[in-house]
């Protein structure tokens, strides 16, 4: 006995409690729960659909569906159906995945919930079920939650009193993580075939704290959090572990920054760690390594050595004694001069076609302070040493990196073996790259400080903050990026998919207002008005949760004199957000051709479905009408779609690639606040970088819509 819910949408924030309340209503145990997913052919409609099945009885339901249905329903409502259903409306903004947005709502639980049991009045309703489902299902909460200390008793209290929500939970999941493994993610193929998985992921994103992230690290935290946490049914997890190995080029803000860069990603790790927390665990074990004759202290300059690796000539360091590296090596932990000259190399091989496996470097001497350490450290592990050690170390599972490491591979696992480790499975992806982009972390250092750009966080950054900051949103980012998959096919991939994949998420929901270009605007003079007036008009057409906008009417608007320059005298045009008129006089400069001024007649009763041009327009009284508006558009940095290792990228920069346009905006504009997405009839979708405040105009950064 039960019944069966097909959702409209497969992310919606009721759909988790949707399940849980489904489950109390009909009084079913976990075991008699399952989640499938069918194809959307079998159900005659767009999206992919979650299904809920107890019997043969099924119900097709939509979000609004659903709300009444359970809202309604009064052993979930208590007899106060309203105060549940604000609840339920409440949902949404629950779900959100990034600080900012959840912030607000968080904090106005907090402060519901005091002296508070239940959420609405004193027994258990769908408003409990319902915020504890999308708290749940929402890991950025867990964060956030360090200083609730009502939502946690709150939490821990719906928990304990109701044993058969969290059970309802873990069988839904676990059936959603078995869907998934067996096929894809967003589009991508995740079905690799990851060995010795059935008991569990463990995986690591090890940034280096030198520089910010940017799309191409954005893929690996991306593909390591979903192998922990979605391809098995097995609990996983997700490590960052910072690679502060190079006290040279590290810092404290580079490694916050990434912690926040992650958290735009919507990845959120379940452990932290740093390198530096084994530096005395790494150094033991490159003492043993060298008692076991497999790596020798060696002196050799830079540029010979170099030499001597690619070929194949051994090192005259290379069969020194144990007694000698030994030494050398104490020497290079002092930090003194005749430390500085040594390093330690792995002995592998000499002359090994995959020259990854000819002696590598596997310490260095660097007495500069470490930002955590200080000066206790004067040598550091390389990379060749510092990953295949920590990865067994810290009970990694299985190592995804890109296939540019691929001939390392080998090496990897023979450090393991040699230091006598666990062994760890290594998947390698291609790297995300993009056309007319570089990724480089020398370069892109050097496009910040020849002042190319403001800074990382420059829009025209491929770094995290800088596609964020040009208005790429959090979904958007993850669906392309989780698109492309753990594949190994190395592509270059094209901007305009990346931001149509944005569009999809924005155009909904974006409110539309109206901007007019202050150079050569023209002023056009409109009879069949009596007085200024004013509508209260939607912001989007197609959707009306996004409110009403207040439109003004007077006797001169506005025109941008590309437009004026299209206008034919006696022609009908629609002006929108008002109605038909028809042109009875165009002035223009003789000597430019620019328009300098127009008559139009109100001919409101005509349908606007029959005139050619729509045009934007905007009242020029009352003033406050006029919001002053600067419009930023960008070009590429990069000029050449693809640039090889040994081409000097500075012929390829474009240092002429930002655009800025003086406008006119609507009344509306004014409220907008920084980091909104708005779009501008006509003109393109903006994320607001500065709002209007005190008279100084507004900021907007024009958002790309995969469009050339």
């Amino acid at each position: 006995m039960g019944i069966l819910i097909v959702a409209s949408k497969a992310n919606s924030a009721l759909l988790l409690p949707t399940l849980l309340a489904a489950a109390y209503l009909t009084l079913i145990g976990p075991e008699q729960i399952a989640v499938k997913y069918e194809d959307v052919e079998s159900l005659g409609t767009d999206g992919e659909k979650l299904v809920f099945i107890t019997n043969d009885e099924v119900r097709l339901l939509d979000d609004a569906v659903i709300r009444y249905f359970l809202g309604s329903n009064e052993l979930l409502a208590g007899g106060k159906n309203d105060l549940v259903s604000e609840w339920l409306g409440r949902c949404e903004a629950l779900a959100a995945v990034d600080f900012k947005s959840l912030d607000k709502p968080i904090r106005e639980l907090e402060a519901h919930l005091t002296l508070r049991s239940y959420i609405v009045g004193y027994t258990l309703t769908l408003a409990d079920i319902a915020v504890w489902g999308v708290l749940c299902g929402n890991r950025v909460v867990f964060t956030l939650r360090r200083n609730s200390i009502n939502i946690n008793r709150w939490f821990d209290f719906i928990e304990s009193s109701n044993p058969w929500i969290s059970e309802v939970v873990v069988s839904l999941l676990n059936t959603a993580k078995q869907r998934k493994a067996a096929g894809s993610a967003a589009g991508g193929s995740y079905n690799i075939g990851l060995k010795n998985a059935e008991n569990g992921v463990v995986t690591r994103f090890p940034p280096e704290p030198s520089g910010y992230l940017h799309i191409g690290h954005a893929k690996a935290a991306l593909l390591n959090d979903y192998f922990a946490h979605e391809y098995t049914t097995s609990r996983g997890l997700l490590l960052c572990r910072f690679d502060d190995t190079n006290p040279s080029k590290e810092s404290e803000e580079f490694q916050d920054s990434i912690l926040h860069d992650l958290s735009l990603l919507g990845v959120f790790p379940d452990r932290i760690s740093y390198s530096s927390d084994y530096f005395q665990q790494m150094y033991e074990a490159c003492v043993k390594l060298i008692k076991d004759r497999k790596a020798y202290a060696d002196d050799t300059i830079k540029e010979i050595m170099q030499d001597q690796r690619m070929d194949g000539t051994p090192s005259a360091r290379r069969d020194i004694s144990v007694e000698e590296s030994l030494a050398r090596f104490e020497d290079m932990k002092t930090g003194s001069e005749e430390g500085l000259k040594w390093c330690i190399r792995a002995k592998i091989s000499v002359d090994d076609p995959n020259k990854a496996l000819r002696d590598p470097v596997i310490y260095r001497c660097n007495p500069q302070p470490h930002h955590r350490t200080g000066t206790m450290w004067k040598i550091y592990p390389s990379y060749d040493l510092c990953a295949p050690f920590l990865d067994s170390f810290e009970m990694v599972t299985h190592a995804l990196r890109t296939n540019e490491y691929r001939d390392r591979n080998a090496q990897y696992h023979w450090m393991q073996e040699a230091m006598g480790l666990r062994k760890v499975e290594i998947w390698d992806f291609s790297r995300l790259n993009f056309v007319k982009t570089v990724l480089s972390k020398r370069k892109l250092t050097m496009i910040v400080e020849k002042g190319i750009v403001w800074g990382w966080d420059d829009p025209r950054m491929p770094t995290i903050r800088g596609i964020r900051r040009r208005g790429m949103t959090i979904p958007a980012l993850r669906e392309f990026i989780l698109k492309q998959g753990p594949s190994q096919n190395i592509v270059n991939l094209d901007w305009t998919k990346f931001w149509a994949t944005n569009k999809k998420y924005i155009d909904p929901v974006a409110p539309r207002h109206t901007a007019i270009p202050k150079q050569d605007a023209v002023v056009a003079h409109v009879t069949g008005i009596e007085a200024t007036s004013s509508a209260d008009k939607p912001k989007h057409a197609k959707n009306p949760d996004v409110g009403l906008k207040k439109v003004f009417y007077s006797k001169e608007i506005l025109f941008d004199q590309a437009d004026a320059q299209l206008l034919r005298l006696n022609e009908e045009v629609t002006l929108m957000n008002w109605g038909n008129a028809v042109v009875i006089n165009i002035s223009k400069d003789n000597n430019t051709g620019k328009v300098l001024s127009l008559d139009l007649e109100l001919h409101l009763e005509n349908d606007v479905k029959k005139t050619e041009k729509k045009l934007t327009w905007l009242a020029k009284d009352p003033p406050e009408n006029m919001i002053p508006v600067e419009l930023v558009n960008f070009d590429y940095l990069i000029t050449k779609d693809k640039i090889e290792k040994d081409e000097d990228i500075d012929q390829y920069l474009n240092y002429a690639s930002e655009f800025r346009t003086e406008a006119w905006a609507d009344y509306n504009v004014a409220a907008v606040a920084e980091d909104d997405i708005i779009q501008f009839d006509r003109v393109g979708f903006f994320r607001v970088d500065r709002a209007y405040k005190d008279g100084e105009p507004a900021i907007l950064f024009n958002i790309p819509t995969g469009k050339a």
